[in-house]
């Protein structure tokens, strides 16, 4: 048995606050970590949890926290930097891989060790939060019903909180840079913003634009739909301005622009107050369609977006722990089917 049965790094990132107070109902060993020794030590305090200050650069020191731990939650992002590190220690350690994360790219860039995962007798299992859990569920059930579907449009909208330091600076590292949808199969690029879509979400329409959100990776693999396009509710306004992106793509990826903004942002809350996450919430929609132009769609209503972070990812948790898991690389839904949205309270269905 290994000393910890979670590891958490990154615990004192805005997420990864809101994962260790998550974690403090459950009664079980959890070790803290993440590189500043006095931001671990003051939510040690905090939580009760024990903590270990480790840089992810630092490969041996790496190990060795992760050989303490059954599940790793990595909550240190940008993930397209910190994910490759972990993962493969991970591997090493044979300590099943839980994430936040959202990018395209890194499902991408963890799913080809699912071989190495399944030799190991560890599931890595990456976007185990709002990215991507309650559209990775909605999209299984429509496939479900539909299985011949060859399309699939996912959308969700945000109503009040905010978004934190982290997901702000990943957003920040990808400024510039086109977004993608899947196309029989493949990844494609397009601009950010190049379709628009006017969804009904069961309680209010709102006018979407496409975006890359992981989906476009996930939906794939646990779905095996070939054509798969993501959405976001935006002010119409934001969508016509960002016809005029492509003029200035060249200066949005420049160190001196992403230094600027970064700086704004690390001046700004480090995310959502309480009283904003209590009173946020998500709506999340997706349509399939066959080959004969038949459509089915489905939605749901869920809590604020990282109030749902937290309960998923501690929730998968959990399942792993009574050894509930498949060895290997999964998507939330592949692994614990379309109803583990529904495991979280405050979810309801409305279409």
């Amino acid at each position: 048995m290994k000393k910890f049965q979670v590891i958490l790094y990154g615990a004192y990132g805005y997420t990864g606050e809101l994962i260790a107070e998550e974690l403090q109902s459950k009664n079980l060993r959890v070790l803290l970590s993440g590189r500043s020794e006095t931001k671990l030590k003051e939510l040690a305090q905090k939580t009760g949890f024990s903590y270990s200050t480790v840089n992810l650069n630092d490969k041996e020191s790496l190990l060795n926290l992760v050989q303490q731990g059954e599940v790793m939650i990595h909550a240190a992002g940008p993930f397209k930097q910190t994910a490759v590190a972990m993962v493969e220690a991970c591997l090493s350690a044979k300590t099943h891989y839980l994430d936040i994360n959202g990018d395209i790219s890194v499902f991408e860039m963890i799913k080809p060790y699912g071989k190495q995962a399944e030799e190991a007798g560890i599931m890595l299992l990456p976007g185990t939060g709002f990215d991507v859990v309650p559209t990775d569920c909605v999209a299984l059930h429509l496939k479900n019903l539909m299985p011949d579907a060859v399309i699939i449009k996912i959308a969700f909208a945000t109503q009040g909180g905010g978004i934190s330091h982290g997901t702000a600076t990943t957003v920040a590292t990808r400024l510039g840079e086109p977004a993608q949808r899947r196309v029989n199969g493949k990844l494609v690029t397009l601009p950010l913003g190049k379709n628009a879509l006017l969804v009904d979400f069961g309680k209010k329409q709102m006018f979407c634009m496409s975006i890359p959100w992981g989906d476009v990776s996930t939906a794939y693999t646990s779905t095996g739909i070939p054509n798969i396009e993501s959405f976001m509710a935006v002010k119409p306004g934001v969508f016509k301005a960002l016809k005029f992106q492509g003029l200035v793509n060249w200066l949005l990826r420049t160190h001196v622009v992403r230094r600027l903004i970064q700086k704004n942002i690390d001046a700004k809350p480090k995310g959502p107050n309480l009283e904003q996450r209590k009173a946020g919430s998500a709506l999340v929609w997706a349509r399939v369609e066959n080959k004969h132009g038949e459509t089915l769609s489905a939605s749901i209503q869920t809590p604020e977006s990282y109030n749902l972070t937290a309960k998923a990812t501690v929730l998968i948790l959990e399942k792993i722990l009574n050894n509930h898991f498949t060895a290997g690389y999964q998507t939330p839904a592949k692994a614990y089917g379309e109803n583990l949205i529904f495991e979280i309270s405050g979810v309801t269905k409305l279409t």
